[in-house]
C-alpha cells in the first residue's frame, strides 16, 4: 500500500494496513476501521470520481460526417437544378436526374465512415498480438497525444522485489563464493523477503546451500545458525578465541550470524571495519546486512529492488521522442533518487500516498499535459484512472487493471514505448484515411456534378461514381491494414519493437 520496496517491521503497537503480508509467526490484529473508513475504499472511491470527470474524446470523423451528409445533399440538389435548367439537350431531366445521382452515389461518406473504426480495429488486433490490450478507440486516440508519463517506481520501473547486489567480504576474509554459502545457508531457514533474496542470490551464481542447524531469527534484526559444511574452511584472519577447542569442530560447525549492525553489536561483534563501505552503498539506495563467522566480522551483503530490464532504455527512448517521463513512489527520498539516476530520471516525486499520486496527475492535466500514468498497484489505482490515459502491467492488481485503459500483457516496461507507438500508428493511419477521404470527395464530387463537362466533356455515371466509391473505401481499408506490419520490420532486421 505505501510503495515502499522493502519489507517494512512492524511490532507490537504499531499500525498496520489491511493487505499487508505477514512473513513469519503469528499475529493478533485489532480492527480499528471498517467500510468506508478503510484505505482500499477511499482508493475505490477516487477512481469512481477520476473515472466519472474524465471528459469524452471528441470523434473528428463523426462531426464531420453530421456536416457532410446535408451538405452532399445539397450539392446534389443545386446540380440537378442547374442541369435541369441550364443543362439544354434533348433530355435535360433525365441528365439533371443522372448528375444528381452521380453525385450521391460517389458522395457516400463510406469511405469517412471507414476511415477510423477500420484503423482501430486494425491497431487493437496488433496492439493484442504483441501483448497490448486496449480499451477502445478513444484510448488508442488520447494515447498518440501524450506528452507526459508518470510512471509508478515499485514493480513498474523496478522488479518490486528485493534483489542481491553486493557482495563485500571483510579484509582476509573469505573469498565471495565461500562467504555466500555460508550467509545463504542460514538464510535459507528464515521466511524475510531479504533472506529469500540472499539465498536466490546464491543460486543463481550456481553454489551449493549447505544445511544449518541451531537456526534461532530475531525480528527485525537478524538470524544465525551453526553451518555444518567441511568442505569450507575458516579463514586465518578469524580469532583464535572463536575456534572450538575440539579439533576439526570449526570446519564442521561453523556459527553463522547475517542481520542489522546494532544486532551484530549487541553480541559483542564490531563493523567499524565495514561502515564507511555500508554507509556509501546505503547512499546508493541498497540495505546493507551485515555477516559475522564464530564471532567475527566476515563482511556484509546489500539488497535492493532493482530496475526492472529494458527500464533505462525505456526512459530513453521516450525522452528521445520528446515526452516528459516523471517516476512517482511511495517509497523513501533516498531509494526514489538512487534507482532514477540509474534509470536515467530528473524528474520524480517520492514519499507520496496513493491520494498524492492522483493529485499531481490532476495538477499536470489542469496545466494542458496530455498525461499517461503507468503502474501496477492498489495505490497507483486513482491515479490510473486520473490519467488521461492510465496503463497497468498485466501482473498488476486487480483493481489497477479495472481503473487503467490500457494492460501490458507481457515484456513489463519494455512495451510502454511500444504501446504509445502503435497508438501514435494508428492515430496517424486515421488522419491518413480521413485525408483520403477528403481528397477523392474534392476530386470526385465535382467530376460527378459535371462541372468540367462544358470544357472537357468529362463526366460520370452512377455505375462509374459506384465504382469510383467502392475504390475508395477499399483504399482505405487496405490504408488500415499497413497496421498489421507494425513492429515486423524492426524485429527482422534486429531492432527495437517499433516498424
Amino acid at each position: 500500500m505505501s510503495g515502499e520496496s522493502l519489507p517494512v517491521e512492524k511490532r507490537v503497537g504499531d499500525e498496520v494496513v489491511g493487505g499487508s503480508l505477514n512473513q513469519s509467526g503469528a499475529l493478533v490484529v485489532r480492527i480499528a476501521r471498517t467500510g468506508e473508513d478503510t484505505v482500499l475504499a477511499r482508493i475505490a472511491a477516487a477512481v469512481e470520481d477520476a473515472q466519472g470527470s474524465r471528459a469524452p474524446i471528441a470523434r473528428l470523423a463523426d462531426r464531420v460526417s453530421a456536416v457532410f451528409v446535408p451538405v452532399v445533399l445539397g450539392i446534389a440538389a443545386v446540380t440537378f437544378a442547374a442541369w435541369l435548367v441550364f443543362g439544354g439537350g434533348d433530355a435535360p431531366f433525365a441528365t439533371a436526374l443522372e448528375r444528381a445521382v452521380a453525385v450521391l452515389v460517389i458522395a457516400c461518406p463510406c469511405a469517412l465512415g471507414l476511415a477510423t473504426p477500420a484503423a482501430v480495429a486494425v491497431g487493437t488486433g496488433r496492439g493484442a498480438e504483441l501483448g497490448v490490450l486496449f480499451k477502445g478507440g478513444a484510448v488508442l486516440e488520447a494515447a498518440a497525444r501524450v506528452d507526459t508519463v508518470f510512471v509508478d517506481k515499485t514493480g513498474t520501473l523496478t522488479e518490486g522485489r528485493p534483489t542481491l547486489v553486493d557482495i563485500v567480504p571483510a579484509p582476509g576474509g573469505f573469498d565471495e563464493a565461500r562467504f555466500l554459502r555460508l550467509a545463504a545457508s542460514v538464510e535459507r531457514s528464515s521466511e524475510h523477503p531479504l533472506a529469500r533474496a540472499i539465498v536466490a542470490g546464491a543460486e543463481a551464481r550456481g553454489l551449493d546451500v549447505p544445511p544449518c542447524t541451531e537456526f534461532r531469527a530475531t525480528a527485525g534484526a537478524g538470524a544465525e545458525g551453526r553451518v555444518v559444511d567441511a568442505s569450507i574452511e575458516l579463514p586465518i584472519a578469524l580469532p583464535m578465541e572463536s575456534r572450538s577447542d575440539t579439533p576439526g569442530d570449526a570446519l564442521v560447525g561453523t556459527l553463522v550470524r547475517v542481520g542489522t549492525r546494532a544486532w551484530l553489536a549487541a553480541a559483542g561483534i564490531d563493523a567499524g571495519p565495514l561502515d564507511e563501505r555500508a554507509e556509501a552503498l546505503a547512499r546508493l539506495g541498497r540495505t546493507p546486512v551485515f555477516v559475522a563467522f564464530d564471532g567475527a566480522l566476515a563482511g556484509l551483503v546489500t539488497l535492493a529492488d532493482r530496475p526492472a530490464a529494458g527500464a533505462a532504455d525505456t526512459v530513453r527512448a521516450l525522452a528521445a521522442e520528446g515526452l516528459t517521463v516523471v517516476m512517482l513512489t511511495g517509497d523513501r527520498r533516498g531509494t526514489a533518487e538512487a534507482v532514477a539516476r540509474e534509470v536515467g530520471l530528473t524528474h520524480f516525486e517520492a514519499e507520496l500516498r496513493p491520494e498524492d499520486k492522483a493529485r499531481l496527475v490532476a495538477e499536470a492535466r489542469a496545466r494542458g499535459a496530455r498525461v499517461a500514468m503507468v503502474g501496477d498497484g492498489v495505490n497507483d489505482a486513482a491515479a490510473l484512472a486520473a490519467a488521461d490515459v492510465g496503463i497497468a502491467m498485466g501482473e498488476g492488481t486487480d483493481i489497477a487493471l479495472a481503473a487503467a485503459d490500457i494492460a501490458l500483457m507481457g515484456g513489463g516496461i519494455r512495451s510502454l514505448e511500444r504501446a504509445l507507438a502503435l497508438a501514435r500508428a494508428t492515430l496517424a493511419t486515421i488522419r491518413r484515411n480521413l485525408v483520403w477521404a477528403f481528397v477523392y470527395n474534392v476530386i470526385g464530387i465535382p467530376i460527378a456534378a459535371g462541372v468540367l463537362a462544358p470544357w472537357t466533356g468529362w463526366s460520370l455515371s452512377p455505375m462509374f461514381a459506384s465504382a469510383a466509391m467502392s475504390l475508395s473505401s477499399v483504399s482505405v481499408l487496405l490504408s488500415s491494414l499497413t497496421l498489421k506490419r507494425f513492429g515486423r520490420v524492426a524485429r527482422a532486421a534486429g531492432g527495437g519493437s517499433r516498424a
